[in-house]
């Protein structure tokens, strides 16, 4: 299943990410592909706001520590691949216990881990398409996963 759209502002982003953060559930995977400054960690901001009403400025890029965690009814484990050579680096931080465990897993850079990831997912790709405008081209694989992204357009679309 696929779905696509655009935004045309940071709080438009902001926004896509609350409606998918409402309708996800335990042992969500999410990876996001985008070029630096694409907007995934608006995305995130919004999905964490929508997930367990975490206010935005709390909500940082991992990109030096990894993994960054926010708790809730869900809890969240953000993860940065940026600076990572390839999946073998996720292992000293237990990658596989989160992301098969008891919260939503969010993995920005995920082109970066790509055969890490399990086969039942999301995966975002947001293109820039102006200065303020992405272009966000979601999939999804497995059954949970594509309930998930019904639910997030439905959610979107209201």
């Amino acid at each position: 299943m696929e779905f696509s759209f655009s935004t045309k502002s940071h709080e438009e982003s902001v926004h896509a990410g609350r409606c998918l953060g409402k309708v996800l559930e335990t042992g969500c995977v999410i990876g996001l592909v985008g070029d630096l400054g694409a907007g995934k960690t608006c995305f995130v901001k919004g999905i964490a706001g929508g997930l367990n009403d975490i206010p935005e400025r709390e909500v940082t890029s991992p990109t030096f520590t990894i993994i960054q965690e926010y708790d809730g009814k869900i809890p969240l484990y953000h993860f940065d691949a940026y600076r990572l050579e390839g999946s073998e680096d996720l292992t000293d931080i237990g990658f596989d216990d989160y992301v098969e465990g008891q919260g939503v897993s969010v993995i920005e850079w995920a082109d970066n881990i790509s055969d890490a990831l399990p086969e039942e997912r999301l995966l975002i790709d947001i293109e820039l398409a102006g200065e303020n405008d992405r272009c966000f081209k979601c999939g999804a694989k497995g059954v949970k996963h594509e309930a998930v992204l019904d639910e997030f357009r439905k959610k979107f679309e209201e």
